[in-house]
């Protein structure tokens, strides 16, 4: 039974490719909740259950349209935020406020990669693109990081050429509630794109959500500089507006990590526990062979390789197959997509010996 490779795309009902093995592969059909080559759906029409791809297609498309309509929100409050703050900029030349001012609009415009991420991330996977088009979603984090990085540098500039030339700063009380408004502006977006980001699984929307708390309590900051102001220290503006360029680093790292991980196709080890731990629950699977789990925007999909008894008809291997994407599924939060492979435990010679010169 060497070789039975079975594979479901529950994410989007798209089976593009075949699973192959030794013996036999299995062909998907598009659009079907467990679309296999002839036999097969009558055996699953025969034995029905829950997970249909029309289910799991209307779970992603609201995954999307939640993320969508977290992003139109933080776009009109950010914008509506930064609108204020620009105005209170040119009449008080804070130029600590100008760098949230600087942050707040950056962050507002994140909203347009990540919303064309999102809207990509609707499209059916191709010839060309097998796995669908979930990347885009690394891609737009990478515009994130590369937003707040260009945002940093601006503000940073700024406040040195402030330190070098120092400038009164007028209308204190102006600046003094541009800040409040800064921070509660950003903190509510922050509070929603966190949340929506975790609960749909999308790693570059959690990293906006920490930019837009780090704008926040930098926003919180801008007061320090209006007090020094208020007392006479002209170089307590330009001071503060370092003190938010540094904090505004520390989260760019955090947020550097979090989509490097992503792009790198790193996952929690509790997932793969998880995992392992299903299959192992898996009547009939003997032992585990490699356990693979990877992000493709905001799902999950997963390969695994299960050692079955020798002696199984391919009928009765590939049942045990099903019976662990199953276990998988519901193991495993927002998994979409398994291929399961059967091998056996030894039986004379090794029947991965025509690979082993491929280095497989």
């Amino acid at each position: 039974m060497d070789g039975n490779r079975h594979r479901h795309e529950h994410g989007h009902g798209h089976g593009y490719g075949e699973g192959r093995g030794e013996g036999q592969g299995h062909g998907h059909g598009r659009g079907h909740g467990h679309g296999h080559g002839q036999g097969h759906g009558l055996g699953h029409f025969l034995t029905p259950h829950r997970h249909e791809a029309a289910d799991k297609v209307d779970a992603a498309m609201e995954a999307s349209r939640e993320g969508m309509r977290t992003l139109w929100l933080s776009l009109g409050i950010l914008g509506a935020t930064t609108l204020v703050q620009a105005v209170v900029t040119a009449l008080s030349g804070s130029v600590a406020l100008l760098g949230d001012t600087l942050h707040n609009a950056a962050d507002a415009l994140t909203a347009v990669p990540l919303g064309i991420a999102f809207v990509l991330g609707r499209r059916a996977a191709n010839r060309r693109y097998t796995y669908g088009y979930g990347r885009a979603e690394d891609l737009a984090g990478v515009a994130v990081l590369a937003t707040m990085a260009a945002s940093c540098a601006l503000a940073a500039y700024e406040a040195v050429d402030r330190l070098l030339y120092p400038r009164d700063v007028t209308h204190l009380w102006a600046v003094t509630l541009a800040a409040l408004a800064g921070f509660i502006g950003n903190e509510c977006v922050a509070r929603y794109r966190i949340r929506t980001g975790r609960r749909i699984g999308s790693a570059a929307l959690v990293a906006d959500g920490l930019h837009a708390r780090t704008d926040g309590f930098t926003s919180l900051a801008v007061l320090l500089g209006a007090g020094g102001a208020a007392l006479g220290w002209r170089l307590a503006d330009p001071l503060v507006g370092l003190l938010i360029t540094a904090a505004i680093l520390l989260v760019l790292k955090d947020a550097a990590r979090e989509v490097g991980h992503r792009l790198m196709d790193s996952v929690e080890p509790e997932l793969l526990d998880s995992a392992e731990n299903a299959l192992r629950g898996v009547d009939g699977v003997r032992d585990l062979g490699q356990v693979r789990i990877r992000w493709i925007g905001h799902s999950l999909r997963a390969e695994a390789d299960i050692v079955v008894d020798p002696h199984l008809t391919v009928v009765q291997a590939h049942r045990l197959a099903v019976a662990a994407e199953h276990a998988l599924i519901h193991a495993v939060p927002r998994l979409t997509a398994v291929t399961v492979h059967t091998d056996h435990t030894p039986v004379g010679g090794d029947p991965h010996a025509p690979l082993a010169h491929h280095g497989v």
